[in-house]
């Protein structure tokens, strides 16, 4: 059945975040007298719930984990967001996507607020029909969660979920869109492992773009070749 509904993460799947996030979280830190002066050392925070991530790699209570995120959103509301760049043959998919009628739709784990100034910024959301994200006090951000709010937000809630797909590069992408009865495709050009995605039961995995491409055009192009 063709896949016409389309959920896309952001960090790591439309674009790479790495030095916004990982001097936001360098940042956070600092202010808990943990220095890091290796950024690549915090790039498994791009992805994940911050919380989580805080309490994960670094032992955090509760709530220093919500402490923590009030520091990183210091520098990263202040600029951080923006030291971002968007991956080489999105614009393109995208424009081929929408051009075959598809609804394409955000819903990532970052705030709402964040995501739609980023997608602004780099000129990506008139591609979108809706962007959802976490809300600012992270009732709303496990994966799952998001993509049910996007859904109908979008109105789009009843609509069979097997005509529905989401992308993204990590496990929690995965999860979430078991969570709600979607298939998932995991991309290699983010921060996930093919190891990880296999193992969280991804629908497919995508190497590279044309490969995106390929797999979420595929119902359209054999209808063409038949």
């Amino acid at each position: 059945m063709e896949k016409n509904i389309i959920f896309f993460d952001l960090d790591g799947t439309l674009t790479d975040p790495m030095l916004g996030i990982t001097r936001s979280v360098q940042h956070a830190l600092k202010a808990y007298g943990i220095i890091e002066e290796d950024l690549t050392r915090l790039i498994p925070f791009i992805g994940p719930p911050l919380k989580d991530s805080f309490m994960k790699f670094y032992d955090f209570s509760e709530e220093q984990a919500k402490e923590a995120i009030y520091k990183y959103r210091e520098y990263f509301a202040a600029g951080g967001l923006f030291e971002n760049q968007v991956y080489e043959g999105i614009l393109e998919m995208l424009g081929k996507l929408k051009a075959s009628g598809k609804k394409l739709y955000v819903a990532t784990s970052k705030p709402e607020k964040f995501a739609r100034q980023i997608l602004e910024h780099f000129q990506l959301d008139s591609y979108f029909d809706y962007i959802g994200g976490a809300s600012m006090d992270e009732v709303r951000v496990r994966k799952g969660d998001v993509i049910a709010y996007t859904m109908e937000q979008a109105g789009v809630q009843d609509v069979d979920r097997s005509r529905m797909v989401m992308v993204g590069d990590r496990e929690h992408d995965v999860f979430g869109a078991k969570e709600q009865g979607i298939d998932c495709v995991g991309v290699l050009f983010g921060y996930g492992s093919r190891e990880e995605l296999e193992a969280a039961g991804t629908w497919k995995i995508a190497a590279d773009m044309d490969e995106l491409t390929k797999i979420l055009m595929e119902d359209l192009w054999n209808m063409h070749n038949r």
